[in-house]
């Protein structure tokens, strides 16, 4: 992003979302020291290069990092990264202004429900699955220590889930 323009909300949630991850600000501080190519890269930050590659391309798409391609004397394209130039001043401000360029998509992907069109959104469940809620008081029939607790009794199958 150019120094002196304000990014849009969009801009700054795929820029903040992109250096939320401690392996792409590592990515960053390697390629700040200069251009890089993946498998050279992968070698000196002590990564995959297809975990590294993902890495990259989300930061690309958040335009803090630009690729490019060159071809060797010998014909082999190799594939370089850099940092690209961007400065973000995080103040209420800024986030004030960015949240009325926000697009109503990225407000709809977390409220609308996953699955094909007309579909019913699936039941909530209120429990992880293969865990029971466990009793706060004691069971009169247990010769245990006092307030010791149990889980409940299930009779219905929908109960374990």
């Amino acid at each position: 992003m150019a120094e002196g323009r304000l990014p849009t909300g969009d801009e700054l949630l795929k820029a903040l979302a992109a250096l939320a991850n401690p392996h792409r600000i590592r990515i960053i501080g390697a390629l700040f020291r200069g251009r890089n190519y993946v498998s050279r890269l992968a070698r000196e930050i002590g990564m995959s290069r297809p975990l590294l590659h993902m890495h990259l391309q989300r930061l690309e798409a958040a335009g803090l990092i630009v690729g490019s391609l060159e071809l060797s004397a010998g014909g082999k394209a190799t594939r370089y990264f850099e940092v690209a130039p961007f400065v973000y001043e995080l103040t209420p401000e800024t986030i004030a202004r960015a949240t009325s360029t926000l697009t109503h998509d990225t407000d709809r992907r977390s409220a609308e429900p996953s699955g094909p069109p007309g579909a019913e959104p699936a039941p909530q469940r209120t429990a992880a699955r293969g865990h029971r809620h466990r009793s706060t008081t004691p069971d009169p029939g247990c010769s245990g220590r006092s307030g010791q607790t149990h889980p409940p009794e299930h009779t219905e199958k929908e109960d374990l889930l």
